[in-house]
C-alpha cells in the first residue's frame, strides 16, 4: 500500500484546528472590541465630568489675573507675538532665569490657593493630572499656569505644549470645550484627557482645565480580559478536537482503513485467490451509514472487476496476436507497392516518384507503375471504398488484376473494363475501387489514359503551372458488370510533369473539420512547379501537414508523379556562393548529396570531396574571385563536376606535373595538389569563357548493387 501523506485523522484534526482557529479570532475579536469600546466610552465620559467639574470651581477673575501675570512673563521670553522662546538654545542658566521670573506670581497666596484647590480635587477623585492652560493661538501652544500632578512631575509655569491639531480647530471654530481623547505618548504613557474652559465675570475663558486619567490600568485590563478570553477558547478547541479525533477514529477511519487493507490485498492476490474469496468479501463492516453502503459496494464491484479481468485477459491476447497480424500485413502490402527509387535508373527519359501514407496499419489506396515493354510505362493509381484489412485484401486482388491486364499489352479502356468484370464475380461485399490507369509512351510522350470514377489528374504544361485536367470519368471498377469505359490521349512535352492522387489528398481536415481541397493542392504544386516529382510530393505532404495540424488522418493519402525529361536541357544541378573558406562545407555537402541521390560508391564520395575541397581551396586563395559556381550532374556510374569563378584567368592543367621521384627537398614547392587532382579524376578540362575560369573533371565507378527503401 503506498504511503499516505496525510491520515484522515490529521486532516480533520487540521480542519477542526482551523476553524477553531478563525472562530476564536472573530470571537476575540469581536469581544475585544465591545469590551475596549466601553471602558473607553466610560473613562471619556468619566474625564469629561470632571474637567467641567474643575473648570466650575475655579474662580475665573481670579485664574484670569494670575494667567495674565504669566502670559505676559512668557510673551517678554517670545522672539516676536506670534513666535514661541527658542527653548532649544536655552542653556541651563537660561532655565534658571526663564523659571525664576515666574516666581513672583508662583509664590503668591491666590496661586498658592487656587493650587491647593486643583490638588484636592484631584486626590479626592484619584486621578493622574488637573492642569490650567492658556490657550495661545498665535503661537499653537498651550501655556501651563498652575498644574496640580504629583509633585515631581507637574509642569511648571511657563511650559508649553503644543495645542492638538483638532483643539485647534475647534477653538478656531468658537469652540473651548475639548472632548475627552485617548493618547499614548512615549514621556506620559495611555492618558484619557479632557478640557473644560473656565470663565471669568464676564463671560470670557480665560483658561482650560485639563484633567488626564491614566489608561495603564486600563490597558493591563484589557490584556487580561484578553489572556483569559483566549485561554477559555483554547480549552473548548482541545476539547472539541479530542471528541472529533475520537468520534471520526471510531466511525470513519477504523472503517476505512480496514476496507483500504481488504482492497489492498484484492490487488495482490493472486487471480485463484480472488476466485476462492478475497478480504473483501469476507470483510463484515455494519456501521449503518454511508461507510457500510460503500463496502457493499466495494464488494459488487469485486466480483465485477474479477469477470471483467477474466475477459480483458482473453481480450488482450486476441488483441496481440490481430495486431502482430496486422504488422504483417502492413509490411507485406508496403512490400507490394514500388519502393525503390530511382525506380528505372538506367532511364533517362523520365522521372517518377509515389508514395502512401495509410490512415490505418493497412489501406486502400495503391499505386503501382511497371514498364510493359521497353517503350511503354504502364501507370495506376486506385482507391478501394472502406478502409482497414477488407480494403486491403481488395486492393492486393485489384493490384494483381489490373497488373496482370496492362501486361498484356490491353489498352487502359480494356484492362479497365476487363479488371471490372472479374471484381464484380462474387462480390458480395459490394465493394468497389476508383482507378486512373494511363499507358505512358516513354519515346514520344503520348499518354493513354483512363479514369474508372477516380479524382482529376493535375498537369503542368512547359512554363506554365499546374492545372486540373478534368477528364470523363468512368463508372467504378466492382461496381457494376460489363461497364463499358472512354480513354483519351495526352502529350507530355519534355520537361512537363503529370500529378494524380487519391480523395485522401483532397479530402484531408484539419481541427475544424475543413477540407484541404485541390485549390490548396496546386497552390502547393505552384509554389515550385519545376521541381522534380520528389520535390513535388514532399512540398504537398509538408502543406497537408501544415493545413491539419494535430487532426487525426481520416483517409489514406496516396500520391504518384512523372516528369517528362528534356533531354536536350541542362542536366547539371549547381550551387552558387561566396569564394571564402567557411563555404567549404556547403560545397562538399552538395557533392555528397547529389552522389548519394544517384548511388554512387563510398570511395567515389569521397574522392570527390578531396578534389572539389583542393579545387575550392585553389580558387579562394589564388585566382581572386568573389562567387564560384559548382555544378554537379550524375548518371549510372558516371559524375561530371563543373567549378566556374569569376577570378583571373588560369590553368591549371598546363601546369607541369611534379617529379615526385624526387625527395621533398629537392621538388619545387607546389603543384601537388593539382597533380593529386589530375590522378584522382577520369578528365579534367578548361576553358575560359565570358570572363569566367571553368573547371570540369569527370570521374566514373562501377555499378554496385544496392537496395533502397521508402
Amino acid at each position: 500500500m503506498k504511503k499516505m501523506k496525510m491520515s484522515l485523522k490529521i486532516k480533520v484534526i487540521i480542519t477542526v484546528l482551523a476553524v477553531a482557529v478563525i472562530l476564536a479570532f472573530c470571537s476575540v475579536l469581536v469581544s475585544y472590541n465591545i469590551y475596549s469600546e466601553t471602558m473607553d466610552t466610560h473613562y471619556e465620559m468619566l474625564t469629561m465630568d470632571l474637567a467641567r467639574t474643575t473648570a466650575a470651581m475655579v474662580d475665573g477673575d481670579t485664574v484670569r489675573e494670575l494667567t495674565e501675570d504669566v502670559v505676559e512673563i512668557y510673551r517678554e521670553a517670545c522672539v516676536s507675538e506670534d513666535t514661541a522662546p527658542d527653548f532649544d538654545s536655552f542653556t541651563d542658566e537660561d532655565w534658571e532665569n526663564y523659571y525664576e521670573s515666574f516666581r513672583s506670581v508662583t509664590d503668591s497666596e491666590t496661586y498658592g490657593e487656587v493650587l491647593d484647590r486643583l490638588s484636592k480635587i484631584r486626590e479626592e477623585n484619584q486621578v493622574l493630572s488637573i492642569y490650567l492652560c492658556y490657550m495661545d493661538m498665535q503661537t499653537g501652544k498651550a501655556i501651563y499656569i498652575m498644574d496640580a500632578s504629583e509633585p515631581g512631575e507637574a509642569c511648571l509655569a511657563g511650559d508649553c505644549d503644543n495645542i492638538e491639531p483638532d483643539n485647534m480647530a475647534l477653538m478656531e471654530a468658537g469652540e473651548y470645550e475639548f472632548p475627552a481623547y485617548i493618547t499614548n505618548y512615549e514621556e506620559y504613557g495611555w492618558l484619557c484627557s479632557a478640557a473644560a474652559p473656565v470663565e471669568d465675570g464676564s463671560g470670557q475663558v480665560a483658561v482650560n482645565a485639563y484633567v488626564d486619567i491614566s489608561m495603564n490600568d486600563v490597558m493591563k485590563d484589557r490584556h487580561d480580559f484578553l489572556v483569559r478570553l483566549l485561554s477559555v477558547l483554547a480549552a473548548a478547541t482541545v476539547a472539541l478536537i479530542l471528541l472529533l479525533v475520537y468520534v471520526i477514529s471510531v466511525a470513519v477511519v477504523r472503517p476505512i482503513n480496514r476496507l483500504a487493507a481488504a482492497a489492498d490485498g484484492f490487488v495482490s492476490d493472486t487471480e485463484e485467490n480472488r476466485e476462492g474469496g478475497s478480504a473483501i468479501s469476507q470483510l463484515r463492516i455494519r456501521t449503518g451509514d454511508e461507510i457500510e453502503n460503500l463496502a457493499n459496494s466495494i464488494q459488487r464491484m469485486e466480483k465485477d472487476i474479477n469477470s471483467y479481468i477474466r475477459n480483458l485477459s482473453r481480450v488482450t491476447a486476441e488483441k496481440e496476436r490481430i495486431g502482430a497480424e496486422l504488422d504483417v500485413a502492413a509490411k507485406i502490402q508496403a512490400d507490394m507497392l514500388p519502393c525503390i527509387f530511382p525506380a528505372f535508373p538506367a532511364r533517362h527519359e523520365f522521372d517518377i516518384r509515389a508514395a502512401m501514407t495509410p490512415a490505418k496499419e493497412v489501406g486502400g489506396d495503391f499505386y503501382d507503375f511497371f514498364l510493359v515493354d521497353d517503350d511503354h510505362l504502364a501507370l495506376v493509381i486506385a482507391d478501394v471504398s472502406g478502409k482497414g484489412v477488407p480494403a486491403a485484401l481488395f486492393m492486393v486482388i485489384a493490384k494483381t488484376l489490373i497488373k496482370n491486364a496492362a501486361q498484356t499489352g490491353l489498352s487502359p479502356k480494356a484492362a479497365l473494363e476487363k479488371v471490372n468484370n472479374q471484381l464484380c464475380e462474387n462480390n458480395e461485399a459490394e465493394m468497389f475501387v476508383t482507378v486512373w490507369l494511363g499507358i505512358y509512351e516513354i519515346s514520344t510522350g503520348k499518354l493513354t489514359a483512363a479514369n474508372a470514377g477516380h479524382e482529376y489528374p493535375a498537369i503542368r504544361r512547359k512554363n506554365g503551372e499546374f492545372e486540373l485536367y478534368k477528364d470523363r470519368h468512368g463508372f467504378v471498377l466492382a461496381g457494376m458488370e460489363n461497364t463499358r469505359y472512354k480513354e483519351y490521349e495526352l502529350w507530355l512535352e519534355p520537361g512537363e510533369t503529370l500529378f494524380v492522387y487519391t480523395d485522401g489528398v483532397a479530402e484531408a481536415t484539419d481541427g475544424e473539420s475543413r477540407l484541404y481541397g485541390t485549390d490548396r493542392m496546386l497552390q502547393a504544386l505552384n509554389q515550385n512547379p519545376d521541381g522534380i516529382p520528389e520535390e513535388l510530393l514532399a512540398a504537398v505532404q509538408q502543406d497537408i501537414d501544415r493545413f491539419v495540424g494535430d487532426a487525426p488522418q481520416f483517409d489514406d493519402i496516396t500520391m504518384l508523379s512523372l516528369q517528362r525529361k528534356d533531354e536536350t536541357a541542362d542536366r547539371m544541378k549547381k550551387l552558387k556562393t561566396e569564394a571564402r573558406l567557411e563555404n567549404m562545407r556547403e560545397i562538399t555537402e552538395f557533392f555528397e548529396k547529389e552522389l548519394s541521390s544517384c548511388g554512387a560508391p563510398a570511395s567515389a564520395i569521397a574522392q570527390v570531396n578531396i578534389v572539389a575541397d583542393e579545387v575550392f581551396s585553389n580558387i579562394v586563395h589564388y585566382s581572386g574571385a568573389t562567387s564560384v559556381t559548382a555544378g554537379c550532374e550524375t548518371s549510372e556510374g558516371k559524375v561530371i563536376l563543373r567549378f566556374a569563378d569569376n577570378g583571373r584567368p588560369y590553368d591549371p592543367t598546363k601546369k607541369p606535373d611534379p617529379d615526385v621521384s624526387l625527395s621533398a627537398e629537392e621538388r619545387e614547392i607546389g603543384g601537388l595538389g593539382i597533380f593529386m587532382v589530375k590522378k584522382t579524376m577520369d578528365q579534367v578540362r578548361y576553358e575560359y569563357t565570358d570572363g569566367f575560369n571553368i573547371l570540369t573533371l569527370e570521374k566514373t565507378w562501377k555499378p554496385e548493387n544496392r537496395k533502397e527503401s521508402m
